[in-house]
């Protein structure tokens, strides 16, 4: 059987409210999949900028500080759901 895609047009206060009704589990996941997709933007940005440009230890510094700032707030949520 197929299944078909629906396609609703939603503002980003639309989405930010249906966001709030989840339940803490499924507003977690939602994070983890935002979060990815995040990184996948970052590292695609990052990547077309070193075809581009020469890289610069200050936007090195700047990306490093990035994941350790997202790995730190990652395990604080961690610790406070256990």
């Amino acid at each position: 059987m197929a299944t078909a895609a629906l396609k609703i047009h939603l503002s980003r206060t639309q989405i930010l409210e249906l966001a709030r009704q989840l339940s803490d589990e499924d507003k977690l996941e939602l994070n983890r999949a935002l979060a990815a997709e995040v990184r996948g933007i970052k590292l695609k940005r990052l990547l077309d900028d070193l075809k581009t440009d020469e890289v610069l230890q200050e936007d090195i510094d700047s990306e490093v500080e990035t994941v350790r700032q997202e790995n730190y707030e990652k395990r604080l949520q961690n610790e406070n759901h256990c």
